[in-house]
Formats: C-alpha cells, sequence, structure tokens
C-alpha cells in the first residue's frame, strides 16, 4: 500500500513538471573582445609644434624636425605623440598661428619675437645659442672707396637695412642712428632724394644685396650683423670695407612659448630643451638646428627684455619707405 501511494505521488510529480511553463533560456556573456571602434583604434594625435617664419620651407623643416622629435620623445609624459614644424610666409601669420595653439614654440631674434609675444601674450621662456652664441650685435659699414668714416657722415645719404622685422638689419642700427642725433626716413628704393638732415633707409631683404650695394655705389653705408660680417662674408671683401659702428649687444634668439600651453607642461619644455646639450640625441638635432643650447636669461627675463621694449619704442615713430 506504502510503495502504490509513493508511485502515484511520483506519477502526479511527473505530470506537473511537464504542464509546467518552462523558463526561458539566460543569455550567455560574451566573453569576446569587441572589434575596436574609430576612436580605440587609432591614437589621437597630440603633436608637440615648432614655428618658424621663411619662403623655404624645406629648409626650415629640414633644421627643425630633429628638435621637435627630440622634444616629442621627452614630453611623452605630457601626453605628446609626436614633433611638427610647421612654417608661415609672415609676421602676421606666425602670429595668428601662435595665438590659436596650432605652433606651440617660436624661435627668432628678440625684436620679431617680443613683438608676437606682445601681441599675443605668448610667453618669453629661454635664450637660442644661434651659431654658438649667445648675443650679438650690428655692423654699420661702408665702402672704403666712400671716403665715409664714421656713422656723423651719413646725414643726407642711403643706407641698407635688412627687413622692417629685423633685429640686428634694422632695430639695433636704427636705434644706434637715432640715439647719435640722426633723422630716419624710410625710402622706396635708393635712387629717392635723401634730405639733408635725414639718413635715408631702403630695405634689401638679403645680406648678400646690402654688401653689393654699397660695393657698388648704390648705397653709402649697409647693415648686416655681426656674424655675417665677421665670419660669413670673405676677409678680401670685408678688406675693401669700413666699419662705422657696431651697435649694443641683445640676446641672439628667444623662445617664446604659445598662451594656450599649461604652465607645467611650459616648465618641461624648457627643461627638455635646456638638457638637450648633455645627450648625444640632444647634440646631434642642436647640431642640426645650427644651435649650441638653450639657457635661461642670466640676468632674468624682465631685465632682458626691458631694453628690447625701450628700443621698439624708440622707433615706433620712423616713417617706414612705402
Amino acid at each position: 500500500m506504502k510503495t502504490r501511494f509513493i508511485f502515484t505521488c511520483i506519477l502526479i510529480l511527473l505530470v506537473s513538471s511537464a504542464c509546467a511553463p518552462q523558463a526561458s533560456p539566460q543569455p550567455v556573456a560574451n566573453t569576446e573582445i569587441p572589434a575596436p571602434t574609430a576612436t580605440t583604434a587609432a591614437t589621437v594625435e597630440n603633436p608637440i609644434v615648432l614655428g618658424d617664419i621663411s619662403d623655404d620651407p624645406a629648409e626650415v623643416i629640414e633644421g627643425a624636425q630633429p628638435v621637435a622629435d627630440y622634444l616629442a620623445e621627452q614630453l611623452k609624459d605630457y601626453g605628446i605623440t609626436s614633433g611638427q614644424v610647421r612654417v608661415a610666409s609672415s609676421i602676421e601669420e606666425m602670429t595668428e598661428l601662435l595665438r590659436s595653439g596650432e605652433v606651440d614654440l617660436y624661435f627668432d631674434s628678440t625684436y620679431p619675437a617680443t613683438l608676437i609675444s606682445d601681441e599675443t601674450g605668448a610667453q618669453i621662456i629661454l635664450r637660442r645659442w644661434k651659431f654658438g652664441v649667445e648675443k650679438y650685435n650690428a655692423v654699420i659699414f661702408a665702402s672704403k672707396d666712400s671716403g665715409i668714416t664714421s656713422v656723423d657722415q651719413l646725414a643726407g645719404q642711403i643706407i641698407v637695412m635688412d627687413a622692417p622685422y629685423s633685429t640686428s638689419g634694422y632695430l639695433l642700427p636704427a636705434v644706434h642712428l637715432m640715439e647719435n642725433g640722426l633723422m630716419l626716413s624710410g625710402k622706396k628704393d635708393y635712387n629717392q632724394p635723401v634730405a639733408s638732415d635725414e639718413v635715408g633707409f631702403v630695405f634689401s631683404y638679403d645680406d648678400e644685396n646690402t654688401l653689393q650695394w654699397v660695393l657698388n655705389g648704390f648705397a653709402s653705408a649697409g647693415v648686416v650683423d655681426d656674424y655675417r660680417f665677421d665670419i660669413a662674408f670673405p676677409a678680401d671683401v670685408t678688406a675693401n670695407l669700413v666699419v662705422l659702428a657696431r651697435t649694443e649687444t641683445t640676446p641672439r634668439q628667444i623662445v617664446i612659448a604659445s598662451p594656450t600651453l599649461d604652465q607645467p607642461l611650459v616648465e618641461a619644455i624648457k627643461t627638455a630643451l635646456i638638457g638637450m646639450d648633455e645627450s648625444e640625441a640632444g647634440q646631434a638635432a642642436l647640431e642640426n638646428f645650427l644651435t649650441t643650447k638653450f639657457d635661461e636669461f642670466p640676468e632674468g627675463i624682465d631685465v632682458a627684455i626691458k631694453r628690447m621694449r625701450e628700443m621698439m619704442e624708440i622707433v615706433q615713430g620712423i616713417q617706414l619707405p612705402k
């Protein structure tokens, strides 16, 4: 009787189980790695961009790219992925590139670099020892055949300068002449008349042009930086020239950083640049960049740039060639 009862209970349970609704099978978790999306497949580019102004981009890039690559390697911890070089055609274009952050670092002589810094808020950070020197000056010279032996004799004469934004080819000599009591007036070309109480000046936009115009008598005097005059020009050529004056010195070049850069990154850039001459890789990049090293301003940035801003004020009223 007990066995029969047990059998009956088991039969009832089987029938009830068969009639009960079946639970839907639970999905198995997908353990496969999902295919990369467009954003995860490629690293987001964040280059450090070096800027320059030139009408020969290929030459500039060849010289500056190793420095850009070196900085990119040193700044990996700050999210920098590569180094690039951007070449602008004018100071106005470079100003906009720095303001927008499309260029991070710009290297130039103190006059144009300070102009851009003041215009954009870009930070002046270091000196660049270009051609192995930390500072330089301008040389005002004349042909020995001209009979001119001092700047006082330049009144009523034409002097050849380099370009409106040149430190050694315009600012330094212009300030020197004005502080020696001479009045400057820009001329469209060297054939224009010059008043007896002024010094007319024209721009040649090339040091070789400046030299030839003086040697050929098209202008009474010319201006180049001391590296050109003392080293680059052949000795047999400078033997035919007389130095009228050497101007005061100014830092050879300076480095400015875009106002869009965070200060910790700026400090890291400074550290990387200052340390370049201490490694083989850094030295190789510097050599290609015609640079010995980067360093701090010994007297401090404010003191170093104070005189530059004074000179910029002096030349503000000069009538440039039209």
